[in-house]
């Protein structure tokens, strides 16, 4: 006879992992499958987010930014560097090392919660008289029952038509954090947040850098004003940006790549790198699930298809995260697996997509929650705007780093906030307060009278609200 639970979690990434938690958490017995392998052969849940995603990307961001601060600034603080050099294969160790704890600890977190874990692939059998029947595939097979499913397996990199990943030269995220030594020439197709990441990592330690980018904006999703700040700086930094590309035949040798492209101007160009990293979005991982077994509906991208709650056409099954509709980022699919827990027994649970707050974890950092400028001119919806640059706050210059500022935007008759857009220092921390601030339906005012500690980064957003009734202080 199967093994009888009520919850069955498909997928251990930040959606699934943290579902199955807060499952258990509501009293129910639990399981969690999930098919990822480290070095070893050993389980490594944590999703693409833990193991080739997010947790890797900012390791080796913070590793980059170490040997650029020692290269190019610490000697504005008096400190002499000499000889200085980077060893990739320590990096990409340490690296390791932080996926690893990760993975650890989601496993300790399941033993903590009475989560069973099913390391190997799950898909789904069929339909049984109060609940569904799912495979588990791993070093031995078998199948486990239960009342209520939640899907999360979350999504995988797009390859450009007729070009596949080869992970050696032609690199998918998975590849681009396993390089093993600075590539001389680095290209990139697509200038998103994967690009601009992995871009900046190697162009820290020595890569020329160039990106190809389809769009004739630059990170049009992004406030203009602010991802025209970002451009600035990147351009500034030896980030070569190309937009408006049209790419061609893609040549895979064994000395390289070879990228015939047009640019925006409609000249035949070649651009010839050591690797090239392509970063086209990402498509929802829905191959082996064995979907038509029950009926589940995909659709035309193969994502599964949800209503409003995340339930499915089939009663009892959920899905969440990157394998259904709406943005593909971690902090939204736990949300979003914390919130089905909750309704499954029988709570109200609550996400809210307006105040999903968005990061790209470059130098400047870039930041933002709610509205653009241009979505609310769009809209037709008045509003006010203010800004403020860290050009003057005092913990900005102190750190070294007066790059970029902090924009408000407001209802221009109630006051209330639409949206808050950063790009500077430390940005990914910043926007939190932005985030409860919209989540509380705060006003401008409000954040411009609450005290803001000195000197402080977080000043800049008190000044920016400030600056939406232009009456800023420091500037």
């Amino acid at each position: 006879m199967s093994k009888q639970f009520d919850v069955v979690v498909i997928g251990g990434g930040p959606g699934g992992y943290i579902a199955a938690i807060r499952a258990a958490q509501l009293g129910f017995n639990v399981a969690c499958i999930d098919e990822w392998k480290n070095a070893a052969g050993g389980p490594a849940p944590g999703g693409t987010c833990t193991n080739v995603g997010c947790i890797p990307s900012k390791a080796l961001l913070q590793s980059s930014e170490h040997f650029e601060q020692a290269n190019h600034h610490f000697a504005d603080h008096g400190i002499t560097v000499k000889d200085l050099k980077m060893d990739v294969a320590t990096m990409i160790a340490r690296k390791d090392t932080v996926v690893k704890q990760n993975n650890d600890g989601i496993l300790y977190l399941f033993k903590k919660n009475k989560v069973t874990f099913f390391h190997g692939r799950g898909s789904f059998v069929k339909a049984v008289e109060g609940g569904i029947e799912v495979a588990v595939a791993g070093k031995t097979e078998e199948t486990i029952a239960a009342k209520q499913v939640i899907v999360a397996t979350g999504s995988n990199a797009r390859a450009l038509p007729g070009t596949p990943f080869d992970e050696e030269n032609i690199l998918s995220n998975d590849g681009a954090l396993r390089v093993g030594a600075v590539p001389k020439k680095l290209a990139l197709i697509g200038s998103g947040v994967i690009g601009l990441e992995m871009g900046s990592v190697w162009r820290r330690l020595g890569s020329e850098v160039t990106i190809l980018e389809g769009l004739p904006t630059f990170l049009g999703a992004v406030d203009e004003q602010i991802a025209k700040e970002a451009k600035k700086a990147f351009d500034k930094q030896g980030l070569k940006i190309e937009l408006g590309v049209t790419v061609g035949e893609i040549k895979n040798g064994k000395k390289g790549v070879s990228i015939a492209y047009t640019n925006a101007k409609g000249e035949a160009l070649t651009l010839d790198a050591d690797k090239l990293i392509v970063s086209i979005g990402r498509v929802p991982n829905t191959i082996g699930l064995n979907a038509e077994a029950i009926g589940l509906k995909l659709d035309e991208r193969g994502a599964i298809v949800v209503d409003g709650d995340c339930k499915t056409n089939v009663p009892g099954v959920w899905a969440v995260g990157d394998v259904v509709r709406g943005p593909m980022l971690a902090h939204k699919a736990e949300e979003e697996g914390v919130a089905v827990a909750e309704r499954i027994a029988g709570q109200h649970g609550h996400v809210n997509f307006n105040t999903i707050p968005w990061v790209i974890y470059t130098s400047p950092e870039i930041a933002w929650v709610g509205r653009t400028e241009q979505q609310l001119k769009a809209d037709g919806v008045k509003y006010k705007a203010g800004t403020f640059p860290f050009l003057a706050n005092g913990r900005a210059r102190a750190l070294g780093d007066t790059t970029g500022m902090v924009k408000f935007l407001a209802d221009a008759t109630t006051d209330e906030i639409l949206g808050v857009h950063i790009v500077g220092p430390m940005a990914s921390e910043l926007i939190s307060e932005a985030v409860v601030a919209m989540e509380f339906k705060a006003s401008a005012e409000d954040i411009a009278r609450i005290c803001h500690a000195h000197p402080s980064l977080s000043e800049a957003t008190k000044e920016a609200a400030l600056a939406v009734d232009k009456r800023t202080l420091n500037f």
